[in-house]
Order: structure tokens, then sequence, then C-alpha cells
């Protein structure tokens, strides 16, 4: 698949799952769990044991499945996202924004959602090419700036991650949300290794983003 199609299914998916984990077995599981329930966008974070090992694992396993996106979270550096890309990720995402990190991944023609908070990181985001911005933590900024942004930057496909719930799904697409990231919400209970409420989980969420859109 080109760019495009990486960006047109992130944005369709209306969620992304937000993995982490103590261990490999345990984010690996979170991930496929939440595939199960239908959340196809899977964005494994760097703070996750051998993240990248995951990621290629992940990869491997939905190689014939286009449905189903792997992406990079908690993305800092270049050479993060460089690990990442060659893992197989298809979508790089970072909770700040860097130059460095939208220059490779532009060069190699992969999604980059850097995390943002002002209009001014919104404007920078933009200029470097990024097609879906991170609105970071969502809990802060609020609903209210997801629609006021949408004012000076209507182009703007917003991902809102932190302080998403299944009861304020339908509000913040109705503020203008292209996309939510999803966390603790969604796969905590994989802490604990119930990976089915993980799964139970994911298709609440994924029935109120088709509701809402």
């Amino acid at each position: 698949m080109q760019k495009s199609d990486y960006l047109n299914k992130i944005a369709e998916s209306g969620i992304v799952a937000v993995v982490r984990g103590k261990s490999k077995d345990e984010a690996f599981n979170a991930a496929v769990a939440c595939v199960e329930g239908g959340v196809k966008g899977i964005e494994l974070t760097f703070t996750a044991p051998h993240a990248d090992e995951i990621i290629a694992d992940l990869a491997e396993k939905y190689q014939d499945d286009d449905s189903v996106l792997i992406g990079a979270g908690t993305v800092l550096d270049p050479a993060t996202a460089r690990l990442a890309i060659v893992a197989g990720a298809q979508f790089v995402v970072s909770p700040a924004f860097s130059e460095d990190v939208a220059k490779l991944c532009n060069l190699y023609a992969i999604p980059y959602i850097p995390g943002c908070m002002t209009p001014t990181d919104v404007q920078k985001a933009l200029t470097f090419g990024a097609e879906i911005v991170k609105m970071f933590p969502g809990s802060v900024i609020g609903q209210n700036m997801v629609s006021e942004l949408k004012g000076p930057f209507p182009q703007a496909n917003l991902m809102i991650t932190g302080g998403v719930s299944v009861d304020n799904v339908k509000e913040w697409f109705a503020k203008g949300a292209t996309v939510l990231g999803v966390g603790g919400k969604l796969v905590g209970p994989a802490a604990t290794g119930d990976f089915a409420q993980v799964t139970e989980n994911a298709k609440k969420f994924v029935a109120e983003a088709k509701a809402a859109k």
C-alpha cells in the first residue's frame, strides 16, 4: 500500500489502540485482542520492551490482512523511527513534533502523526507534511479546543489521544476529531492477562465510533 492508503485507513478506522505493556507477550496479545474486537489500527509504543520485535511479529501475523495497520508510538527520534519502519511499522506517532522524525518518515513515505497542543504546533506539523495531527493530551486540551482549531485549520485531520472513553467517543467526533487514540480505557485489562475483556472493550469502542460517524 501507498502512504495515501495508510492515511485513509487510519482515518476510516475511527479508533487506534495505543498499546503498551510490561512484556513482549502482554503487548503482542493486547494488540491481537484489539484486532479481534474490531480495532484494526494498532499503535505499538516504544515504551514496551523490544517494541521493534513486537511490531515485526504483528506485521508478519497480519501481512495478508490489509484492514489491519500496525504503527509505532512514542517515537522520539529518527533512529527509533527508522527502527520501527524497518520492523514493518506503517505509521509513526510521537508525543511531540520532531522535524527530524518528520523528514525521515517523509523520505520513506510513512505517515507521521506528531503530538501537538497549540495552534503553533499544529501549523508547524502541517508545514512539515503531517496529514494527521495528534492532539495530546486530550484530557488537558479539552473538546472545545478541537472545534476551535478546525476554524483556522479546516484542512487538519486531528487524532485525539488521552481523555477518550467509550462514553465520550461521540462527543469528540462531534467536535471535529478524525480519529481517536485510546490506551488504558481499551487495553488496560491486558495488565492482568484479561485479553478477553480487551476484545470486549474494542467492540464497544468500534460500535460507538460507527454510530458517531
